[in-house]
């Protein structure tokens, strides 16, 4: 009983600081479940995943609704994430448990660094951004304000629109005709390393791989934000049942009432934590997060090596 309150509590802990920072639940279960529920290390790997898999089929309905869902791109990244995700898990359950926390311990440290790059150069564009709206208010407050009582320029018309990429066009004076741009080809090679590093990560650390899967989409595939992080959740489905398919036949043995009472309360929690996060710059989120999981690193290294 105890320990179903523990798991309940801690759950929600998660969830909490999942749903404010935007934080992966894997890269912070695992070292929860190791050292406050007491699970071995390769059980916990193996919860992790469920609880990922949980999150993520929750979690994709929502994005695919509002269209931020890359069905063809997201299958092919996760069909290529499923190869890595069968040798990630494979491995995973022949590396000593001491071995498989450091190793844990030095991606939470690099995840962390990545993080901070991050957050400060978030920062330095929301300040710049701050600054050039401020000198813009300033100048426009100068300037004489004309008004017209054209009934054609007083409509919404398309004098500025914007285009499928994001992009704002002014359409005031007609434009010469240019040739088409060829179409952009996406970088292969990127793509398959990336699916591949994402898939190995999610079965070796029972990681989701968001941290890597949302850079990637972005840099690789050209996905705008918001599209890249519903898509990462069809890829983390994917990578996940195809990791715990892989540690079928093994020897690694999941606590099932723990994960899935551990689950259901960073679900709660995610839902908690969720309008916390608009409350806050997403430069501070980020940076939030990555001190986060460089205490985590520490405590994980910390316990595995002393």
């Amino acid at each position: 009983m105890e320990l179903a309150l523990l798991a309940i509590g801690v759950g929600v802990g998660v969830g909490i600081v999942v749903g404010a920072l935007g934080a992966g639940g894997g890269i912070l279960a695992v070292p929860v479940l190791v050292f406050l529920l007491g699970m071995p290390a390769h059980s916990a790997t193996a919860s992790s995943l469920i609880i990922v898999l949980i999150t993520a089929l929750v979690s994709l309905p929502h994005h695919a609704r509002h269209g931020n869902v890359e069905w063809r791109n997201g299958l092919v990244f996760a069909g290529v994430s499923v190869v890595g995700a069968f040798v990630g898990s494979r491995l995973s359950s022949l590396v000593p448990a001491s071995v498989l926390l450091t190793l844990f311990g030095v991606m939470l440290v690099g995840v962390a660094v990545m993080m901070l790059r991050r957050g400060l150069r978030s920062r330095a564009e929301e300040r710049a951004e701050a600054a050039a709206h401020s000198w813009r208010a300033e100048h426009e407050a100068d300037e004489p304000v004309t008004t017209h009582d054209d009934p054609v320029l007083d409509q919404p018309g398309p004098d500025t629109v914007e285009s499928a990429d994001g992009i704002h066009r002014h359409h005031g004076e007609p434009e010469l005709p240019t040739a088409p741009a060829p179409p952009a080809s996406p970088r292969l090679p990127l793509v398959l390393a990336a699916a591949t590093v994402t898939g190995f990560l999610t079965g070796f650390f029972g990681v989701g791989g968001g941290f890597i899967v949302v850079p990637m989409l972005v840099i690789a595939l050209g996905l705008a934000m918001r599209r890249a992080s519903g898509t990462s959740l069809l890829v983390m489905v994917i990578a996940t049942a195809a990791s715990l398919l892989a540690r079928l036949g093994t020897e690694v043995q999941i606590d099932w009432a723990t994960t899935l009472i551990f689950a259901g309360g960073s679900a709660v929690g995610g839902l908690l934590g969720g309008p916390l996060s608009t409350k806050a710059r997403p430069s501070t989120l980020t940076l939030l997060f990555s001190v986060l999981l460089g205490g985590v690193a520490a405590v994980t290294l910390a316990q595995t090596l002393l």
